[in-house]
């Protein structure tokens, strides 16, 4: 991407405190230092710079910015910077503590703008969480979008569901969006749990009514996806705010990322030399995120599973549901009898103990299939190297990802649903040899993951006849925040 000047535009990224937010933001960050040469901030709490810091690649010129966050001042356990750290239960209070980022964050664009006497203009691109921003924004006179990690389908159900909400008492299995038919039938079971048990009145529903509303403040939205396969939920927006809406992914880190868990993952290095002794399309690599794990029974069920497939894997596992996610992992206790053993004799599995290097994994030939709980990075990391997948959502806009990719982009079978329900190993193994097989539903699959990869990669082709979908995007985005001071 062509350079617009230099230094000609200050830009502040602001994600929200969570890692599944944070690593593609410093992606995008990293990307537009990369391809500009606009002066780049992230700003964020103390915690979570220091982090960012240790991630950075050398002689990397991104600016790092500390913005004051005391957790014990809303109700949440001292130095709280990150979902991280919190059981679900309290992510909402972090989120609700997050506004309370307002005046320190309007404070530190007039002195980024002071700075500069108002030389140059300044772009804030903040995250979905952090609606209020776009009136900060106005406030100061800054340019201002709203960056989602998650794909535009997704996020227009989840956007759709906080305005309308199913109805708790007498609403049918399945139902429509009034205001996005175009996602089908949704069914009950594929709500995530805040949105399944919110009435119109809990923490929830009025943070998200006043978080997604503000973003008709903005001046646009950027979305980690691509307009040739996610048009639909682009064009949602598009109606629905009349906002420009650019398309400017896959924005993915370009080595592997991630939060490790107590035991430390695997070596990037031992990872590589198992792989290299498998055939082509043989390993079904298995990971459900950074902050997702399964319950007991669905965790044995799982172990299960792989054994009777008789396919090579890669399993990155967490301890189930229930206990603390960063406790030492018992295998003896939670996977089936004797089953570390005779994996580890017969070299058939790999077992990484909360991280692995997932970009390096994905990218590998002999890796077949994903199975994923369908978080819009994991999807988009698997689809730029062509691996097809088998989708186990969890959480947030996870379901419709997998509906989506399975109804009506054909790269995804859905494995199971939810952190609750009941599943069979005899059925999870019979979805894995289908995937994984060299005939019907898997080789149809594994063509149109492959087609897709090359959707991604003329996204971003840049040839004298020849400019790529997400590389226009991101051209005209800022090109449009750097006219700030002609508006």
């Amino acid at each position: 991407m062509e350079a617009p000047g230099k230094q000609d535009m200050d830009i502040v990224l602001f994600p929200f405190m969570a890692q599944g937010h944070i690593i593609p933001f410093l992606a995008l960050a990293l990307q537009l230092e990369r391809s500009t040469n606009n002066t780049i901030t992230v700003v964020n709490t103390p915690f979570n710079i220091q982090k960012l810091r240790a991630s950075l690649p050398p002689h990397s010129s991104l600016n790092l910015l500390e913005i004051p966050f005391h957790a014990s001042d809303h109700g949440l356990p001292p130095n709280t910077e990150n979902t991280d750290a919190v059981p679900y239960s309290l992510v909402i209070r972090l989120l609700e503590a997050s506004t309370s980022l307002r005046p320190a964050f309007k404070l530190l664009l007039q002195n980024l703008l002071d700075s500069q006497h108002h030389r140059r203009p300044l772009c804030v691109i903040a995250d979905i969480f952090f609606g209020w921003t776009a009136g900060v924004a106005k406030e100061v006179g800054a340019f201002h979008v709203i960056f989602s990690a998650s794909g535009g389908h997704g996020m227009a159900c989840y956007y759709s569901l906080w305005f309308h909400l199913p109805r708790r008492n007498g609403q049918c299995d399945e139902f429509s969006l009034p205001d996005f038919p175009e996602a089908g039938h949704i069914h009950k079971t594929q709500l995530p749990t805040n949105i399944s048990e919110a009435d119109g009145s809990d923490a929830w529903s009025l943070f998200q009514r006043k978080n997604l509303s503000g973003w008709a403040d903005s001046d646009g939205i950027l979305f980690n996806t691509l307009e040739e396969i996610d048009s639909g939920g682009l064009h949602y927006f598009t109606r629905k705010l009349g906002l420009p809406v650019w398309a400017i992914g896959p924005v993915v880190l370009s080595t592997g990322s991630g939060s490790r868990g107590k035991g430390g993952g695997v070596r990037p290095e031992l990872c590589r030399e198992w792989l290299d002794t498998k055939p082509c399309n043989s390993v079904l690599y298995v990971c459900f995120g950074s902050m997702n794990t399964v319950s007991a029974a669905q965790m044995m069920e799982l172990g299960m599973a792989l054994e009777r497939s008789g396919r090579n894997f890669i399993w990155v596992v967490r301890p189930p549901i229930g206990y603390d996610i960063n406790s030492e992992f018992r295998a003896e206790e939670w996977l089936p009898q004797g089953f570390v053993g005779r994996i580890r004799e017969s070299g058939r599995g790999l077992i990484a103990i909360g991280w692995a290097p997932q970009l390096e994994i994905l990218s590998h030939k002999a890796v077949s299939a994903f199975l994923s709980h369908c978080g819009w990075n994991s999807v988009l990391e698997a689809l730029s190297h062509g691996v097809p997948i088998l989708g186990w959502p969890m959480a947030a806009e996870q379901f419709f990802n997998c509906k989506f990719l399975e109804e009506q982009v054909g790269v995804c079978t859905e494995v199971a649903r939810g952190k609750s329900c009941e599943v069979r190993h005899q059925d999870i193994a019979a979805k894995i040899d289908a995937v994984m097989a060299d005939q019907g539903k898997g080789t149809h699959m594994r063509t149109q993951a492959h087609r897709l990869r090359d959707i991604i990669a003329n996204a971003f082709r840049d040839e004298d006849a020849f400019t790529g979908s997400s590389i226009r995007a991101m051209r005209d985005f800022l090109h449009a925040a750097a006219t700030l001071n002609d508006r």
